[in-house]
């Protein structure tokens, strides 16, 4: 009964909040993440009233499996963006501006973190620590990005090029904080494993793109089968459950460790189902409509599980306020020079990278990730990358719809005058 009165006060919250957002011309999403902190530990939560908000980080977590689906669906729909068809047109300039402006992100914020290390000193950031925020600094949230082109239905050459690129990010991303984690842990320990540093992200990606592949090719070749819009769907929903719960699983070979990206497994599935299916984009269309209760909750929790607690260490504060500076202005002359590079128009070189700034999920594995293998210093890490969280998942979204806007791919929605019913 507590769950499912959890689950109604979120969805109620995340419902009342995005109405009260859109006179101010928010998008859905801010409002939703409002919603989730008005009802989250650090706010009514406080009161201890039962079904009246979360009292506690661990009732969030309890809920951690719709997080776990909503992030399913999102990777999915984001393989949508992979067609054949439309990779003839940006797939070049998706892959170079999506590696090149994650390692220009990192090697900024590498080197204005470790100048900011001799400032400060080993004691308040540690070296190791600003490599491995440098890392984490390239994966951008496909989550806050996807709700608000869906919401204002943005299209265009920006939109197009937009989706491929944060779904590369997350690759590019994992190589780049496992070779940066390898080399924290030399700092750390005084010990280095090609391994961990090479081989493990290398696995990590080929696995997950494989087990979702083989998914999604015996998703289509089942579609086939039924003739019913409803159990063609049931059968999407299935396909996506097994996938992220396959990407759960985690091994060990000695020193070789087997794991999976959740969202690489689920992008993948996604993306061979939409070029083998015929009737691929009917589904992921319909689809689309009833999965919005499930990322209005995950929104709302994903407000719910921001750490306030983060605004008592004004050494924090003060490193992660460098940290979003740097992050921000890495992904925006990132995405123009690699926009330039690759002869983008010009409102793609000017508005792309703003549209890269939110982050959340990804970012915050890869740092829960450093502070299990660090752990002080991880700690460090944790604490930074939640505030920053914090500010990219109330401004980032807002900002990717402005970004948007000025480059012309969000229409204005002009009133239909009403009409008076006509008089006998």
């Amino acid at each position: 009964m507590e769950t499912l009165l959890a689950i109604s006060v979120a969805l109620s919250a995340g419902l009342f909040m995005s109405r009260v957002v859109k006179p101010l011309k928010l998008p859905a999403v801010t409002g939703y993440l409002v919603a989730g902190i008005l009802i989250g530990p650090y706010c009514l939560g406080l009161l201890g009233i039962k079904g009246f908000g979360f009292t506690s980080t661990e009732e969030v977590s309890a809920m951690s499996i719709i997080n776990d689906v909503a992030l399913g669906f999102i990777a999915f729909a984001i393989g949508d963006e992979f067609r054949l068809s439309q990779l003839k047109k940006t797939g070049k300039q998706a892959t170079i501006i999506g590696i090149f402006q994650a390692v220009i992100t990192t090697l900024l914020v590498d080197a204005v973190l470790i100048g900011l290390h001799f400032i400060l000193g080993e004691d308040k950031l540690p070296l190791s620590t600003a490599i491995i925020l440098g890392a984490i600094a390239s994966a951008t949230a496909p989550a806050a990005t996807l709700m608000v082109v869906r919401q204002y239905k943005a299209k265009g050459k920006l939109t197009s090029l937009l989706l491929p690129i944060v779904a590369l990010d997350d690759a590019v991303g994992l190589i780049i904080f496992a070779v940066s984690l390898g080399v924290a842990k030399t700092l750390h320990n005084g010990e280095l494993s090609l391994v961990s540093v090479i081989v493990d992200p290398l696995i990590e990606i080929f696995v997950s793109l494989v087990v979702g592949g083989i998914i999604g090719w015996i998703l289509s070749y089942c579609e086939r089968f039924f003739r019913s819009n409803t159990k063609r769907q049931a059968l999407v929903v299935t396909a996506i459950s097994l996938a992220v719960a396959l990407s759960k699983y985690h091994s060990s070979i000695g020193e070789v460790h087997i794991g999976f990206s959740p969202l690489l497994v689920c992008m993948m599935l996604g993306t061979v189902f939409c070029n083998v299916c015929d009737f691929s984009a009917e589904l992921m269309e319909k689809t689309d409509k009833w999965t919005a209760p499930i990322f209005i909750l995950f929104f709302v929790l994903s407000g719910a599980e921001l750490e306030f607690s983060v605004f008592g260490d004004l050494a924090i504060v003060g490193i992660g306020i460098v940290y979003i500076i740097a992050r921000s202005l890495g992904k925006y002359f990132g995405a123009r020079i690699s926009a330039t590079f690759v002869k983008c128009e010009p409102h793609i070189k000017k508005y792309l990278g703003i549209t890269l700034l939110p982050q959340a999920g990804v970012a915050l594995g890869m740092s829960i990730t450093a502070m299990t293998a660090l752990g002080a210093e991880g700690v460090i890490i944790r604490n930074i990358v939640l505030f920053g969280v914090l500010i990219y998942e109330l401004f980032g979204p807002t900002l990717t719809k402005i970004a948007l806007m000025k480059a012309g791919e969000i229409s204005p929605k002009v009133d239909k005058p009403r009409v008076a019913p006509a008089k006998d």
